[in-house]
């Protein structure tokens, strides 16, 4: 894949309107959005069939968790929306309805493992055993057995990860910000550079673009950034 195919650009931000005009600036050089829940509420599932329509790819950010049939009803809803990634909270039992009730559909399912604004005293607190990287590859391992088309991590365990599901799968990082940037409610972040040469197949940006004072220069940059740790690789 290039790196215009490997970006995600997370719009997060609070109106449709908004958003239209993010993706109207970025043009061509942007295929792939993150649509979560502050513009999901705000008309965001409907602009997300239209950019599929369009063409885009579509990452829906939605982290579901609740009972089995639930969380395979939503899937099986979201799948015919045309979106290409969907997320859900790494626990055993939601993967598993969703990676059946996905089947045949191309929906590429995302376990969620620990958020990347979390650190090892925030699972303290929130009654966690683990330390956030100890978690993360625990629910790697579980969502390669389920069957999960990828998962979501801080890109700080994306090699680790790699060792974990394999060359195939999908790992998404997010709190991704490029060098001098700031790192907003982030606590573990990389540069693009040094997430692609962890092992990161994916990388979502936000803020650092859709906040820029010249939003596509901003993700020129980081493509072009991109770009020259790929070809590291090859």
């Amino acid at each position: 894949m290039s790196a215009r195919h490997r970006l995600i650009v997370g719009l997060d931000v609070p109106t449709v309107q908004e958003a239209e005009r993010v993706v109207s600036t970025l043009g061509d050089s942007i295929s792939f959005y993150k649509i979560g829940y502050q513009l999901a509420f705000a008309g965001g599932l409907e602009f997300a069939r239209d950019l599929a329509r369009e063409g885009k790819q579509v990452f829906l950010d939605m982290k579901l968790l609740d009972i089995d049939n639930t969380v395979a009803s939503a899937v099986e809803n979201i799948a015919r929306m045309g979106m290409t990634m969907l997320t859900l909270h790494a626990y055993p039992k939601a993967m598993a309805a969703a990676v059946k009730a996905a089947e045949g559909s191309g929906l590429c399912l995302l376990g969620v493992t620990v958020l990347t604004s979390m650190d090892e005293q925030d699972l303290t607190d929130a009654g966690y055993e683990y330390d956030p990287h100890t978690l993360v590859l625990k629910r790697a391992e579980q969502a390669r057995i389920a069957g999960m088309g990828g998962i979501v991590c801080s890109a700080e365990e994306a090699s680790a990860v790699r060792g974990i599901v394999g060359p195939k799968l999908a790992i998404v990082t997010p709190g991704i910000r490029p060098a001098g940037a700031d790192k907003g409610d982030q606590k573990r972040v990389m540069t693009p550079s040094d997430a692609i040469a962890a092992g990161s197949s994916h990388l979502v940006v936000a803020r650092p673009i859709v906040k820029a004072e010249d939003p596509k220069a901003a993700a020129l940059a980081i493509l072009a950034e991109m770009d020259e740790a790929m070809a590291k690789q090859a």
